[in-house]
């Protein structure tokens, strides 16, 4: 468990704490026999019990689960996310807890001020960029679909009203020979189509 332990630390970095906790010691209040990168918790050797190893320790009978990618604190504030493993032995006696707690303070930092500098209304979505106008128009047909909320089948007068006033919005009458395109993908003739956007205005 040492060499794994010291394993997982060099893989990992600075931020890795690996603690092993014997169980088996007749003293509980010093149950760290090991520990890679004490600094995370400021904890070492010969220190005594987290709560999760008194809650083990307390299991009235019911054995001990192994949890992973859970979150804690330490008391000067760092996050942690971490994970508890149970070592028993061939009888099922709990022996030893092995745990991993990697101190991801930094990184939600870093995703709070990633969020702050991506965020949008929950309302819009990002922006397809299209290789040609051919697919923009595309673009915008589904759009004024999705709006609508059914398809162009279905579609009754008002429906198709505020689907192409959204085109028009858009600047979808812009591009070349659109409007033969937006009145085939609608069903409607040419003069209904300006008709539309007339009453859409």
């Amino acid at each position: 468990m040492k060499q794994i332990a010291s394993g997982l630390a060099q893989q990992f970095g600075s931020n890795c704490e690996v603690v092993i906790h014997d169980l088996r010691a007749k003293d509980l209040n010093q149950s760290i026999v090991h520990i890679e990168n004490g600094h995370v918790s400021n904890r070492k050797v010969g220190d005594g019990p987290s709560e999760v190893v008194l809650k083990a320790m307390k299991a009235d009978g019911e054995p001990a689960r192994d949890r992973a990618g859970y979150l804690t604190t330490t008391t000067d504030g760092k996050v942690l996310k971490s994970s508890t493993f149970y070592i028993r032995d061939e009888a099922g006696g709990l022996n030893y807890i092995f745990a991993i707690n990697f101190d991801i303070s930094t990184l939600l930092a870093a995703q709070n001020a990633l969020e702050n500098l991506t965020s949008a209304p929950k309302t819009e979505r990002p922006t397809e960029i299209s290789h040609n106008v051919s697919e923009l128009l595309d673009q915008l047909l589904e759009q004024s679909v999705a709006r609508a909320g059914k398809p162009v089948a279905l579609m009754n007068k008002d429906d198709k009203v505020a689907a192409i006033k959204f085109l028009n919005d858009a600047g979808a009458f812009l591009i070349t020979h659109s409007g033969d395109r937006v009145a085939n993908y609608f069903g409607i003739s040419k003069f209904t189509l300006y008709s539309y956007i007339g009453s859409g205005k």
